[in-house]
């Protein structure tokens, strides 16, 4: 055999016992007659000593070993003088007898440590490298143990897995679809399924009752720290269901989750918030709870006092930023530069400090009373020692949007977005249709199988944009982890909703009279919910970016450079394909 041992499970209770054990070399360190090799595998590190009083060719040998080689050592566990408290292997060493190398090495391109000095474009090109890092490692058992604890809950509940097809049809929703060419039906492409979405409403129409996958997705979308063009979804869909059976169970399972693997009680039930509330309190449908600096709207207070900035906005509102009065004005410059970026957009920000004395101090005090100042100051509830920071704007929506960027900033530079402290909620009432000024119709916020709200179904017909659906998100820290929805069960309301959304009855039967056939046979009313499996492992990993949690990413611009995909197709596949390339200049 290659090895007795791991090198990471042996201890003092083991000292005396002759091993093999068998991976990669650390590093290599000489001390006068002596030589240390630290030889590391998935499961740990454990120190080599090689003495050349004892064997003066075998410890010349350890002498020529470089990083990474691959090699077999034989020796007795002994206990060791200088112990190392940082390693659960810290209290022996491992006296070499015998040394083999398996397989050398060329010099990595990175140092294989947690601190290594490799960039982010030289690690994913040797991504096979950068996993033998103990810290990516980590993440990546992790993600097995949450699959394992998810598999497990969601068997205690009833659920099945069943696997969906890879190769489905396109749809005309949501992000675009990646494509596959079909070899034996020229000019027609299968896509890669950004959701199972219909396909599971199906398998509740066999009967199955109760659905989970956990499934690799595709979106070809622009990409960002939350969003890969693959991406794996705890996809799950329930029978005889409504919104509350949903948020019970799923709430049951974060909470399984986090006392699982993390260790943390959660308390419930889970905060329930309104999708209006949250786009009027923090400007966001994913608002981060782990702190408040909740909006205040200031309209009533400010305008009409000659200050041509607030007199001429459609929004004013503002956050308190509790016992930050100290900023100076640098760091104030700052703050405003940071709202004028382009990726934010607002033209400016106003401040005012709490005095000691509570007297209120601003970056417009000559257009505004005392009086005034200090009924805003009500408003907020602040007190000595506190900075309000205000934005504008000509459209509530967007300047909200831009409130919430300095919010969150805040949160940061105050230190109040603790990455071991969680708050959850769910986000409810979303509105069923927002308006796209690309398409210029309206468009299913979610999905357009997503019911809505029993008692704004009147509203379908005379006001769509006010009919809220029966969908729901749950938010972690400002994440987004997962969100569902109770589906429509009824060809006709599903129609209905094809017909507001601007498919004609002949258009809707050709991309979805699969899923409105089988409605006619009875299908059950039913509703479910998928959680994002890489967000919640970067979430619990404390990971600014769900890359970090994937074994093979892709880069910010969607490419593998490891494999160097995508790439061309050579002339005699496209042939096969019956496909030719005319690349558009851009």
């Amino acid at each position: 055999m290659y090895r007795t041992n791991t090198c990471g499970e042996l201890r003092l209770a083991d000292a005396g016992k002759e091993v093999t054990l068998a991976g990669w070399v650390q590093r290599v360190r000489k001390m006068g007659g002596m030589t240390f090799i630290d030889l590391r595998d998935r499961y740990g590190l454990t120190q080599i000593v090689f003495n050349n009083a004892d064997n003066a060719e075998l410890c010349e040998q350890a002498n020529h070993l470089g990083r990474e080689y691959v090699i077999q050592v034989t020796g007795k566990v002994a206990e060791r003088s200088s112990k190392n408290p940082s390693l659960p292997t810290g209290d022996i060493e491992i006296m070499a007898g015998e040394l083999k190398v398996l397989n050398p090495s060329e010099v990595p391109p990175f140092t294989i440590e947690d601190d290594t000095d490799g960039g982010d474009d030289l690690r994913m090109k040797f991504r096979y490298l950068d996993l033998r890092r103990p810290s990516v490692r980590k993440n990546l058992e992790l993600r097995h143990k949450m699959t394992m604890e998810v598999r497990r809950y969601l068997d205690s509940k009833g659920f099945l897995e069943i696997e969906t097809p890879m190769l489905v049809g396109s749809t005309p929703e949501g992000a675009r679809d990646f494509v596959v060419p079909s070899r034996m039906n020229p000019g027609q492409f299968y896509a890669l399924p950004q959701s199972p979405q219909t396909l599971k409403q199906l398998l509740m129409v066999s009967g199955m009752d109760r659905y989970f996958q956990i499934v690799k997705c595709f979106r070809d979308e622009d990409l960002r720290a939350d969003r890969q063009p693959e991406f794996t979804q705890i996809d799950c869909e329930m029978s005889y269901v409504n919104q509350e059976d949903v948020i019970d169970l799923f709430e049951g399972m974060a909470c399984h989750l986090f006392k699982e693997l993390r260790g943390v009680e959660l308390k419930r039930p889970f905060i329930r918030m309104p999708w209006a509330e949250a786009m009027k309190l923090y400007g966001s449908d994913k608002p981060d709870l782990r702190f408040g600096m909740e909006f205040v709207e200031l309209m009533d207070i400010l305008k009409g006092h000659g200050f041509s900035v607030f007199d001429n906005a459609e929004y004013i509102g503002g956050i308190c930023a509790k016992g930050a009065a100290s900023y100076t004005r640098k760091q104030l410059d700052q703050l405003t530069d940071f709202v004028k970026r382009p990726q934010i957009g607002a033209k400016g920000m106003v401040y005012a400090r709490v005095e000691a004395d509570g007297i209120v101090k601003s970056s417009v005090d000559k257009f505004y009373s005392q009086d005034v100042l200090q009924k805003m100051k009500e408003a907020f509830g602040a007190q000595p020692g506190d900075l309000i920071l205000i934005l504008s704007g000509d459209d509530a929506m967007k300047t909200r949007k831009q409130l919430c960027e300095l919010r969150l900033e805040m949160g940061n530079r105050l230190g109040l977005r603790d990455k071991n402290k969680f708050a959850c909620l769910w986000v409810v009432d979303f509105p069923m249709f927002e308006w796209s000024d690309e398409e210029q119709r309206l468009m299913a916020m979610h999905h357009p199988f997503t019911h809505p709200k029993a008692e704004d179904i009147p509203l379908l017909d005379t006001k769509p944009e006010e009919v809220r659906a029966d969908a729901y998100d749950m938010v972690v820290n400002g994440v987004e982890v997962g969100g569902g929805s109770i589906r429509i069960h009824d060809s006709e309301l599903q129609a209905k909703m094809f017909e507001i959304l601007g498919f004609t009855p002949e258009k809707a039967q050709e991309q979805f009279g699969f899923l409105m056939n089988a409605f006619k046979y009875g299908a059950p009313p039913h509703g479910g919910l998928a959680y994002g499996l890489d967000r919640w492992v970067s979430l619990f990993a404390g990971l600014d970016s769900i890359r970090d949690c994937m074994a093979f990413p892709k880069n910010n611009s969607g490419r593998d450079v490891m494999l160097e995909a995508p790439a061309p197709l050579d002339q005699r596949q496209l042939d096969e394909l019956q496909l030719a390339i005319d690349l558009k200049e851009k």
